[in-house]
């Protein structure tokens, strides 16, 4: 078979590429997506789809490859993904939130056969691409022309893969996300652990056709994809895409096209309920609004429901596909709590130090099993052997769990905080400020925010008889860090203070952060 050749090839049964061909013979009519009011029917969606599969095989893309991406959310990029997702290849969508030095960084870690960019972000790249090697060919993202003609995979990649059916564990999605660790790393899903997790989901969260879906985080996380959106189409549901998160944009939305479910982390429904137009604003239609990234608080919960919204606490990582945990229903007593295990996914608790498995009532750190868990880290098997123990996935979270089996997140092992729904490493921002010649050296605590859920305080130490004010070490980070890392305060302190055997003092550092006057974050830092 040559690459031309586009016979049916056999797709193994948990496959995702089918889910819009099997919906365009159903409901070839039906919207299947609407982008800022521009709207394709599935049966539109699966030609374009076709045509983007023909031109990666002509131009030598198959099974194995990394297609990366640096797009908003738009028709083109779900073009994109569904036509990778039917040759076998990876697709990789990454930050346009990064910096450049970061997404080049990004870049040179997923090693990428092909690399697809929005108009938009154009000059980012240009400009990340200065900070590499080697790039790969590069694709302007968008139009009938680059879904038909598509520069030819380079000679260095090896030779190009021979067309086959997809199989159930070829590589779907590479989602980099922020650890404990410096480095982001990239979260390997397959195909079967999509499939998994999306029927788990619809356990949970009814998605049918009549349904009209909200999108609102990027497509450069897990849940723009995993949490809804991937049912929906399944479901043959319409699926709204907003480019960004605004406030003054969405609630209006949601009356004009009839939104009947959607996803958004706290800040999104901080942000939302803060609007002066929330109170006034027609809700109706929304049936439920499911929550994800943090635990809702508790009055932000009740402001929502008194506007008579149903809203569905969930717990998940990356890591797990993402979907771990959910309160589904309105039940009042399982308010703060992140309910029970999704079906198909299992959950225990071990202690932390021995690794032992708790019964019962207990207390320790979540692990999880389950077919949509992941099998390992992109290129990483020493990362990969860290994040389990015994087949189970460890989360580094602590969580409580108490005699109905009903799970509260309780605190973190791993040294990371969820700031707007995004996971910061403080070891990645430590690092970034220590690259400023006069910084010794950095620790970055968090402090709790009522919008942002946390944000990061950053302690320095400077060189001796040095002096840098707060406005330099914010330019700094933000030269090299994407908004959300950078921290809201710096202070200079002589030293960091140190444990007995020489680690810093961290839960000291936090009691001085708390102790803080933080000064607003404008909106736009986070939401953009």
């Amino acid at each position: 078979m040559n690459a031309l050749d586009l016979t049916p090839l056999v797709d193994e049964p948990h496959t995702v590429a089918r889910w819009v061909r099997d919906r365009a013979r159903l409901s070839p009519a039906s919207t299947a997506i609407d982008d800022r009011g521009v709207r394709i029917d599935y049966a539109t969606l699966a030609e374009r789809v076709a045509g983007f599969v023909e031109a990666l095989r002509a131009a030598g893309y198959g099974a194995g490859d990394r297609v990366a991406t640096v797009s908003g959310n738009s028709i083109d990029h779900v073009v994109a993904f569904f036509g990778c997702a039917s040759v076998g290849a990876a697709f990789v969508p990454l930050s346009w939130r990064a910096a450049a030095g970061e997404l080049a960084a990004l870049i040179a870690r997923a090693r990428p056969q092909l690399l697809l960019v929005d108009d938009e972000y154009a000059g980012l790249v240009a400009e990340a691409r200065t900070h590499l090697d080697t790039v790969p060919p590069v694709a302007v993202l968008g139009g009938h022309t680059s879904e038909r003609v598509l520069p030819p995979r380079h000679p260095d990649h090896g030779a190009a893969p021979r067309p086959r059916g997809v199989r159930d564990d070829d590589p779907l999605l590479v989602i980099f996300t922020s650890g404990s660790e410096a480095s982001p790393k990239g979260v390997v899903l397959t195909h079967a652990n999509c499939f998994w997790n999306n029927l788990a989901l619809a356990g949970a969260i009814e998605i049918a056709a009549h349904d009209v879906v909200l999108t609102m985080l990027p497509q450069f996380h897990i849940a723009a994809w995993n949490v809804q959106p991937l049912l929906a189409w399944w479901a043959g549901a319409t699926v709204v895409l907003e480019r960004s998160f605004q406030p003054s944009r969405v609630l209006p939305l949601i009356a004009d096209r009839g939104v009947t479910v959607m996803m958004g982390v706290p800040t999104q429904y901080r942000l939302l309920a803060d609007d002066p137009r929330f109170a006034a604003s027609d809700l109706s239609s929304l049936r439920v609004a499911q929550v994800g990234g943090a635990t809702m608080p508790a009055d932000l919960h009740a402001t929502w429901r008194a506007r008579g919204v149903r809203l569905a606490q969930g717990y998940g990582l990356t890591e797990a596909g993402p979907n771990v945990l959910t309160v589904p229903g309105e039940t009042d007593d399982l308010v703060g709590t992140v309910g029970r295990p999704y079906r198909h996914v299992d959950v225990a608790l071990i202690d932390p130090e021995t690794g032992d498995l708790l019964d019962g009532a207990a207390t320790g750190e979540l692990v999880v099993q389950g077919p949509s868990v992941t099998p390992g880290y992109l290129d990483d098997p020493d990362a990969t052997a860290r994040a389990f123990v015994g087949g189970w996935l460890r989360t580094g979270d602590l969580a409580e769990r108490d005699a109905r089996g009903v799970y509260r997140i309780v605190d973190r092992r791993k040294e990371i905080f969820i700031s707007g729904g995004e996971n910061v490493a403080p070891a990645e921002v430590e690092a970034a400020l220590r690259t400023h010649p006069l910084v010794v050296d950095a620790a970055v605590v968090p402090v709790p925010d009522r919008v942002w859920g946390e944000r990061g305080v950053a302690f320095v130490t400077l060189a001796q008889r040095a002096v840098v004010g707060e406005d330099e070490l914010d330019a700094h980070a933000r030269g090299i860090l994407s908004s959300v890392k950078v921290p809201v305060r710096f202070v200079v302190v002589d030293e960091l203070p140190r444990s007995a055997v020489d680690k810093i003092a961290r839960r000291r550092l936090r009691e001085r952060a708390a102790a803080l006057v933080l000064e607003p974050r404008r909106i736009d830092e986070h939401s953009r």
